[in-house]
């Protein structure tokens, strides 16, 4: 072996661990790598705390039973998320709550991405809420329902606590889903994994160089 195929050799090893997906990692460090802002613990004995809890059950049992009335129209349950984001949106209104889509860094009100909704209580305290819906068969399926990806403009910009809404769905025709229970978790200690990827766009998918044959269709009609 010479030494350009030793260092080939080498280099598709190196790649082969970097690869490997990072586990473990906890989700407040990925935040503020990503953010610099820091994700608050959710101390249960806080009476401030305590409060807010009530409020937001309060807000996914109002919030949930508007859409058990009206229905969630979607493909599969775990793609309902989206769709109960604004029963939870007026629901946290009504109970109290200031709540709406984030505002980015740059100030600009931003849907896709995580956080789902930014929250203010009467504290003047921000707590970032992401909503999940699933079905009783995928709640402990290990496929990736969860992701954080860097952005330039991000939807995170403060200190704050971060939590999960997340409702059971039940589907009770074609496309069409009732949520029949909900839960509320605090992401704080949540363990999350990093995967790596390669990729490419269309300018480098297309270019004359890997350009192998390429013809028009003509209509015979």
């Amino acid at each position: 072996m010479n030494d350009q195929e030793e260092y080939i050799q080498e280099l598709e090893q190196c790649l082969i661990q970097f690869l490997q997906p990072f586990k473990g990692i906890p989700f407040p460090v990925a935040i503020e790598a990503l953010t610099g802002f820091k994700v608050l613990a959710f101390d249960l004995s806080d009476e401030q705390n305590k409060e807010l809890l009530e409020q937001l059950k309060q807000a996914a049992e109002l919030g949930g039973k508007k859409a058990f009335k009206k229905g969630i129209v979607a493909d599969r349950a775990n793609e309902a998320g989206n769709r109960i984001e604004p029963f939870i949106i007026n629901a946290l209104n009504d109970v109290g709550l200031k709540a709406d889509h984030p505002i980015t860094k740059s100030g600009k009100k931003k849907t896709a991405g995580y956080p789902d909704i930014q929250i203010e209580d009467k504290w003047n305290r921000t707590i970032y809420l992401d909503c999940k819906t699933h079905n009783a068969r995928t709640k402990d399926q290990t496929f990736r329902t969860f992701y954080l990806s860097p952005s330039e403009d991000p939807k995170i910009t403060k200190d704050a606590f971060h939590l999960l809404m997340s409702f059971e769905l039940e589907q009770i025709k074609e496309k069409t889903f009732i949520p029949i229970s909900w839960g509320i978790y605090t992401l704080d200690k949540l363990k999350m994994q990093l995967k790596h990827e390669f990729n490419a766009g269309n300018k480098d998918l297309y270019t004359k160089g890997t350009l192998l044959a390429q013809g028009k269709i003509k209509n015979d009609q």
